[in-house]
């Protein structure tokens, strides 16, 4: 796949851009960038969940021609908002699917979980420019969507922001010269707190972020350091190494997204403040740069940076990804599953915060995994029915009660 049939956003070629998960935290930080130069894109179609008023709002800012929402109860409230407009209108997980389907050069998949993985291999199997915001796609059919994408041509752009680190000082001629991939993570909330201290954490601390905004399951994930755990099986899967060449170190400051370090001893980082602007226009603009409104660094005002070792005792899903990922198969999915079950459950107060690892332990240990590859998307989806369903089971036998 050459570069060449990748032009830069301009006024006088305007890219065509989808954004699934348009009213996310990922999705309204795209919008607000095609809306600081609009005659840069079209915008082919919007997806939302559920938030009709917020998808309706950006539909007509942004001139869409087409807004989506998946819950189907909703479509006559999309339609009632849109009405007067010559925004078609849709709704259901079909429509959801169409949408990613339509021709749009670059689609930006930030649907949040399993639920996004769908449309997201939809647009990459039409070889357009996936801007992956969505972990779960990758960690739940990493070879499926990497092999949609090598087949029609399209390219992979990673949007979480320590992968977008990576893509961006990894040089792909120098992919044999690599020592290691170190990804950093803040850490979370919890980082300083004793175990004891976190069997009585509430959702509130959980999702009091100390260095970025995000949404709330992503949240959850920062404070049990799931969401590293997820990384590192997403970075095996695009960088194409082996789990032991792929660190992770705590770095408080979120400063340095993430490092490749060479077999002569050069280490690269991107840094960057903390703010999902810097990725997404790197994504957005690919393969040139465009303007971001993201504050600037001011390293004569930096606080020291630092970096230490995660603790795997106190945040046991550092653990049990990289065992998901010796597994292989079908593990990374159960995993997955169990886990966003058991953040619902823990969002509700069903379940303590400690109990999520202890659920996705439970899980993955439970679960025969089936190993062998995964070859098709309803196969993971049985298998992402299946294992929610166990967690589902684990979660009655752990409910606090009152």
């Amino acid at each position: 796949m050459g570069m060449m049939r990748w032009t830069a956003p301009s006024r006088d070629k305007p890219r065509s851009v989808t954004i699934l998960g348009s009213t996310g935290s990922v999705g309204q930080s795209t919008a607000d960038l095609i809306d600081r130069d609009p005659e840069s894109y079209s915008v082919e179609a919007l997806v939302a969940g559920n938030s009709v008023e917020a998808l309706a709002d950006q539909a007509r800012r942004l001139h869409a021609r087409l807004a989506v929402v998946a819950n189907p109860q909703r479509y006559r409230a999309l339609k009632d908002a849109l009405a007067g407009t010559s925004i078609e209108a849709a709704a259901g997980p079909e429509a959801v699917v169409e949408a990613a389907s339509r021709p749009a050069d670059w689609v930006m998949a930030a649907v949040v979980g399993f639920a996004g993985l769908e449309s997201t291999l939809v647009a990459a199997r039409r070889g357009a420019m996936v801007a992956l915001a969505n972990k779960e796609a990758l960690v739940c059919a990493g070879r499926l969507l990497i092999e949609a994408v090598e087949q029609s041509g399209g390219v992979l752009l990673p949007v979480d922001s320590e992968h977008n680190a990576i893509f961006q000082v990894l040089e792909p001629s120098q992919h044999h010269a690599i020592d290691r991939l170190v990804l950093t993570g803040s850490g979370g909330p919890f980082r300083d707190w004793s175990l004891e201290e976190m069997a009585t954490a509430t959702p509130e601390q959980a999702l009091a972020h100390p260095n970025w905004d995000m949404g709330a399951k992503i949240s959850i994930d920062s404070a049990t350091m799931m969401n590293k755990g997820l990384e590192l099986i997403e970075a095996h899967l695009l960088f194409r190494l082996p789990p032991e060449q792929i660190e992770i170190v705590v770095h408080r400051q979120s400063v340095i997204h993430s490092m490749v370090a060479y077999r002569d001893g050069s280490v690269l980082a991107q840094l960057g403040t903390p703010d999902m602007r810097i990725p997404i226009s790197h994504t957005l603009g690919w393969p040139a740069r465009i303007d971001s409104p993201a504050a600037r660094l001011d390293f004569t005002n930096l606080s020291p940076l630092t970096f230490e070792r995660p603790d795997s005792s106190r945040f046991p899903p550092l653990r049990l990804a990289r065992e998901a990922l010796v597994l292989g198969g079908f593990a990374p999915i159960v995993m997955n599953a169990a886990n966003e079950v058991a953040v619902a459950a823990f969002l509700a107060r069903r379940i303590g915060f400690l109990d999520i690892a202890r659920i996705v332990e439970d899980v993955l240990t439970a679960t025969a995994v089936l190993a062998g590859p995964v070859e098709s998307l309803q196969q993971v989806q049985a298998a992402d029915a299946e294992a929610r369903r166990r967690a589902e089971e684990a979660i009655k036998g752990h409910s606090v009660t009152n």
